[in-house]
């Protein structure tokens, strides 16, 4: 089967769906979560530098088009502390 390939919203880089977290505005709710439903979604590299980005310039808020409340981002930084890189993103 083909894979999906999708770009980080902070860096660009593509890689494929699986390697990175999705967050999802649900439709018709308009409420922000992780990984599961249906609606507008984005993409980010699970690398510090990327939350950071994605944070400080509310890329994530834009891109979404929707407020993104502090539990989603303290959600993030709690998976990217835990994370273990299975392969490098380039």
């Amino acid at each position: 089967m083909k894979t999906n390939y999708r770009p980080c919203l902070s860096c660009g880089c593509i890689a494929p769906k699986q390697a990175l977290w999705r967050i999802v505005r649900v439709y018709p709710s308009r409420q922000v979560q992780l990984d599961k439903g249906m609606g507008r979604s984005a993409y980010l590299c699970p690398r510090e530098s990327c939350l950071t980005l994605a944070s400080k310039k509310n890329r994530l808020g834009r891109r979404l088009k929707a407020p993104i409340p502090d539990s989603i981002y303290q959600e993030l930084w709690e998976r990217l502390s835990k994370f273990v890189p299975e392969q490098e993103l380039s």
